[in-house]
């Protein structure tokens, strides 16, 4: 893939409506900013996937090191203490849960030799987190109490349709309501599971074919806030399967990885989003900076738990 010109044009005919943006902070370039996780006061944690690293952001923009591990992170959630809930792998590339605690303090949960990538991770109770295997095909279920993993669900939609590509098939999951919503990025898929009073999983289904995302949030009403990474924008996804983009390259949003709102009363109906400059598909003009960029959009989110 040379550009973004070789991808197939599946937002050529959505509906655009651009949100008020603003870059709060920027990192180097080749900086692939994977995940975030947004604290009561403010604070915007963020996964700087390659390098092991969660970056602490104040709402003013000023970036300080949380953590560091031996290894890569992807996917991150609070738990109830405040501490972070971490998905990656360790120096030996073994798939791991690690948690962080308030001071940066980093201890290896779990190990997981048995799962290939988890990505994105979601909380379940206040002790239980789903978190997506990208390469597996599958969901785990993460009791960080026990501590304990164990497959909460692993179905061929989940999984790549090639396993030679490298492009994540299970990749962000939320809940909204009843349901699990899982993107499955490599088959441009947006899944929704049903789950139990058990907190069991239901039959996959799809609920949106021909979208790229990433990660994601929703808001309040059950519109859920993408970011589709190589095609450098960000969309709104209505209850009624309705898209719309939000948010484009101009917006700082180029190689969009995952989006969060705020959480205090001053951003809670913005969104915020982590992007990697393009790294995986650069722009035709080359990688650029990532960003932390703040999205106005009107409606506070949904709370997780």
């Amino acid at each position: 893939m040379g550009n973004s010109a070789v991808l197939p044009p599946i937002y050529v005919d959505t509906t655009i409506e651009l949100a008020p943006a603003k870059v709060i902070a920027s990192f180097p370039i080749n900086t692939f900013l994977e995940n975030l996780a947004i604290a009561p006061d403010g604070r915007i944690f963020v996964t700087n996937h390659e390098v092991g690293k969660i970056v602490r952001i104040s709402p003013d923009g000023n970036q300080q090191i949380h953590a560091t591990v031996e290894g890569k992170v992807s996917g991150l959630a609070f738990a109830a203490n405040g501490s972070l809930v971490v998905t990656g792998w360790n120096a030996d590339s073994i798939p791991v849960v690690f948690l962080v605690a308030n001071d940066g303090t980093v201890e290896t949960l779990l190990k997981l030799p048995d799962a290939i990538f988890l990505n994105g991770i979601t909380p379940l109770s206040d002790t239980q987190y789903l978190t997506a295997d990208s390469y597996r095909g599958a969901i785990w279920l993460i009791d960080i109490a026990q501590p304990r993993a164990s497959i909460w669900l692993e179905h061929p939609m989940l999984a790549r349709s090639n396993s030679e590509n490298i492009i994540p098939a299970a990749n962000g999951l939320k809940r909204f309501g009843d349901f699990l919503y899982v993107s499955n990025t490599e088959k441009m898929l947006l899944l929704r599971i049903p789950v139990d009073t058990a907190a069991r999983p239901g039959e996959p289904e799809i609920f949106v074919e021909q979208t790229n995302i990433d990660d994601f949030a929703f808001d309040v009403e059950g519109n859920l806030y993408g970011a589709t990474h190589i095609y450098n924008s960000v969309v709104r996804i209505a209850s009624d399967r309705t898209t719309t983009i939000i948010a484009q390259a101009e917006a700082g949003v180029i190689g969009s990885t995952a989006v969060a709102f705020g959480q205090t009363e001053s951003d809670r109906t913005a969104i915020y989003v982590v992007t990697n400059g393009g790294m995986f598909l650069p722009p035709p003009t080359g990688v650029v900076p990532a960003n932390v960029v703040r999205l106005e959009v009107g409606k506070p989110g949904y709370p997780l738990t």
